[in-house]
C-alpha cells in the first residue's frame, strides 16, 4: 500500500545541510514506493506564530497555510527532519508545527536528525518525542540520527562513507516501523471517526 509522508525540514540557515538527509529520506520512501513530499519549512516561510489554522474563519487562513493544513490532513505518517541548536530545537521546524494542532491527530510521526558534530542532533530528536505526542501523533521508536552530515551525504543526499553505510543500513528499519504503524493507524480511522 503507497502511503502518502510529508517530510518535513526546518533550517532557514543559507549553507543548511539538512535538507541532504531530507532529500535522502524522500528519495528513500519513494524507492519503497510511496508517495513522500518535502515540506520546507523556509520555502512555506510561514509568520511567527500569531493565529494557529483553525483560529482563522473558514477559508480566511494564508493561501500556503491552507495547503499545508490539506496536506497534512491528507497524509498517512509524517518525517521531521531536525537539526540542533544549542541543545534544542529548530525554531523554523517549531514554528511551523504549532501553526496545526487537530490536523495532526492520530497518525504516525518520525523523527531524523542531523548535527555537524558526532552526537547527530540526539538532544533535539529526544525534544521532539514529547512535543509531537502531545500534538496527537504517535511517535515511532526508530529514528535516524545522523552526524557528522558533511561525511554521511554528499549535496545531492547521497550516503558517502562508512558513515553513509552506516545510514543505508538503519534506513530500512525506520521506514519499516512508520509503514507498519501508518498502515495500522490508517486501519483505525477507517475503522471509527476520529473524535474531532
Amino acid at each position: 500500500m503507497s502511503l502518502s509522508i510529508p517530510v518535513f525540514y526546518g533550517s532557514y540557515r543559507s549553507d543548511r545541510m539538512g535538507i541532504r538527509l531530507a532529500d535522502y529520506i524522500v528519495a528513500g520512501l519513494a524507492a519503497r514506493g510511496d508517495k513522500p513530499e518535502l515540506i520546507d519549512a523556509k520555502a512555506i516561510d510561514l509568520p511567527m506564530l500569531d493565529r494557529m489554522y483553525k483560529e482563522y474563519p473558514k477559508g480566511e487562513a494564508p493561501p500556503a497555510m491552507e495547503k499545508l493544513a490539506e496536506t497534512i490532513r491528507d497524509a498517512d505518517a509524517f518525517v521531521f527532519v531536525t537539526g540542533e541548536y544549542n541543545w534544542g530545537m529548530q525554531p523554523g521546524l517549531k514554528n511551523l508545527t504549532d501553526h496545526f494542532l487537530e490536523e495532526w491527530f492520530w497518525r504516525p510521526a518520525a523523527i531524523a536528525s542531523y548535527s555537524a558534530g558526532r552526537l547527530a542532533g540526539a538532544r533535539a530528536n529526544s525534544m521532539w518525542h514529547p512535543t509531537l505526542s502531545e500534538m496527537g501523533m504517535v511517535v515511532i521508536s526508530s529514528t535516524l540520527t545522523v552526524g557528522p552530515i558533511a561525511q554521511t551525504l554528499d549535496e545531492q543526499g547521497k550516503t558517502t562513507g562508512d558513515a553513509g553505510k552506516s545510514l543505508d543500513r538503519a534506513f530500512p528499519r525506520f521506514a519499516d516501523d512508520l509503514s507498519w504503524w501508518a498502515q495500522a493507524a490508517k486501519t483505525q480511522r477507517a475503522a471509527k471517526a476520529p473524535p474531532y
